[in-house]
């Protein structure tokens, strides 16, 4: 395959999440969370780097496609250890802050600001695998590839 082709496929990869998580929310219904964003800007960046790689011939740019494709991986397995509760998410997100020692003013202040929607709830699963974890998984499959296209050689 070649670097052309490889670069085509990653930054066709991440345009295809960013369409389906795009689904998801506009024509499914489900609102994503803060965290759901995040995930989302890297892939948005290896779209772009696709674009400026193709027929540029620069296997640099194909490592900078293939970091950002891991770091929205590396976004999702945080995403994915928050919905099972293995760690503790950012609070403005999981609902995390301690109400026993809030005073009713800031306690109203953060219900006034919460989130709609919870980044520590599970909205959708497949295969026992939320969209944060499908979301790391390609995005890992994804940065992969990117790598494939930054070893392959510049065409004649």
């Amino acid at each position: 395959m070649s670097r052309n082709m490889a670069i085509l496929l990653a930054a066709g990869g991440s345009l295809a999440l960013l369409l389906g998580a795009w689904g998801f929310q506009y024509i499914g219904g489900l609102a994503p969370c803060k965290m759901c964003l995040w995930q989302r800007w890297p892939h948005i960046g290896a779209v772009a780097v696709g674009v400026l790689a193709y027929g540029v011939h620069r296997a640099e740019l194909a490592v900078v496609g293939a970091l950002l494709a891991a770091s929205s991986g590396v976004i999702g397995i945080y995403h994915t250890g928050v919905e099972r509760g293995w760690w503790q998410g950012p609070s403005t997100c999981s609902g995390g802050s301690e109400i026993g020692a809030m005073s009713p003013e800031d306690l109203l202040a953060e219900i006034m600001e919460a989130p709609l929607v919870r980044c520590d709830e599970v909205a959708w699963q497949m295969l026992g695998l939320s969209m944060a974890s499908w979301n790391a998984l390609i995005s890992f499959a994804l940065a992969g590839l990117w790598l494939y296209a930054a070893t392959r050689p510049k065409p004649v």
